[in-house]
């Protein structure tokens, strides 16, 4: 690219491209008076002249060739700034678009991290949910306490306190985690709600084979041990019913037990133990709601007949007393018609007097002499 030329620098070089011409000149000029002196000194005059005129012509085209590279020079100084000023707008949007649209990213990203701040907030409180609950697992005082308070609650939401009572002494001294009062029935429903869990967790860890046969065998073993504690605890001959219930508090472990442990269901059946979960508690409470409801409609059945028959008696009288009326309305309209034909033959009379017509009021003597029962009859 082409350096542009400013007019401070082409004057010195017009300047000495004159004065290299004036030198070359005046060598020429020598020589040709050495050889020519003679015709040299007649035409010095005319030489000069010419050397004059042409040093004028080219301080002329020196002169307009600065002023061509000045306009020149001005043209491309404000092209430069034209492209600069365009350079620098499209620099200044292009930085702007982007600073927008890195805003807009912090935004998103400032978003997404709080959504998962707000994620790892929920995680950190249930991974310490979840570690309270495998230590209230793993105390067995507490698990009970679990288990109990799940039942109590389930119990407590669909059934009545008359229904219900919790750790009830029974006659053997023993207290069962629960007992229902079924209607029409004095004999007690019992619920336990304390069941081994250390077996299963022990078959949840095992590694090998082996392991796992011993900790089955072990589910086995503990979990019959307390089916045999209930039927010897919790059935008494005339205080409670011939069947018991025994709460697992969790889904997946009576899933485990139901899928893997048939034999001991089967034994608890033999037993008269039925294994529920929550949400067969919840079910069996409903049913057990469905007859309290049932019983106490039988009991408000005697007094709903009685009353009915107490209205049906009142409706009998209010029939009778209504026919009376309606005869009374009769005997009223009756007399009320003979009133009228009364009036009517009165005003009769008195229109026949007004008139003077006594051969009418003979007639009406005569009427007059008509027995009652024959006026009833007209």
């Amino acid at each position: 690219m082409d350096h542009p030329l400013s007019l401070a620098a082409a004057a010195p070089l017009g300047l000495s491209l004159g004065l290299l011409l004036l030198l070359i000149l005046a060598a020429g000029f020598g020589a040709a008076w050495a050889r020519r002196s003679g015709a040299a000194k007649r035409d010095f005059r005319a030489e000069i002249a010419e050397l004059l005129h042409a040093n004028a012509e080219l301080a002329g085209r020196v002169r307009g060739m600065g002023e061509l590279l000045s306009a020149r020079q001005a043209d491309l100084a404000k092209l430069v700034s034209e492209r600069l000023d365009a350079v620098g707008t499209r620099v200044g949007q292009g930085l702007a678009e982007q600073g927008r649209a890195a805003g807009e990213s912090l935004a998103k990203l400032n978003e997404r991290l709080a959504v998962i701040d707000a994620a790892q907030t929920r995680l950190t409180d249930l991974t310490a949910e979840v570690i309270g609950l495998k230590e209230v697992l793993a105390n067995k005082q507490a698990r009970g306490a679990f288990g109990q308070g799940r039942m109590e609650a389930i119990i407590r939401d669909a059934l009545p306190a008359s229904a219900y009572a919790f750790q009830h002494t029974l006659s053997n001294r023993c207290r069962p985690d629960c007992v229902l009062h079924l209607p029409d029935d004095e004999r007690l429903l019992v619920i336990d709600a304390k069941f081994p869990l250390e077996a299963f967790v022990a078959l949840k860890e095992a590694a090998g084979e082996e392991a796992q046969k011993q900790a089955a065998a072990r589910v086995r073993r503990d979990v019959g041990k307390h089916i045999r504690d209930i039927e010897e605890r919790y059935f008494v001959p005339g205080e409670t019913q011939d069947i018991a219930i025994l709460f697992v508090p969790s889904e997946s472990l009576y899933g485990d037990l139901a899928e893997h442990f048939e034999d001991i269901v089967q034994k608890a059946h033999r037993s008269r133990i039925i294994i529920v979960s929550p949400s067969l508690l919840v079910m069996a409470v409903q049913v057990l709601q469905a007859i309290v409801h049932d019983a106490r409609v039988r009991e408000q059945a005697h007094a709903i007949q009685a009353e009915v028959r107490r209205l049906v008696e009142d409706v009998a009288r209010l029939r009778e007393r209504v026919g009376k009326l309606a005869g009374h309305f009769g005997q009223a309209q009756e007399d009320l018609g003979m009133l009228t034909v009364s009036a009517e033959k009165i005003g009769k009379r008195g229109d026949r007097i007004e008139n003077m017509d006594f051969a009418a009021a003979g007639e009406a003597e005569d009427d007059l002499l008509i027995p009652p029962a024959d006026k009833a009859a007209e």
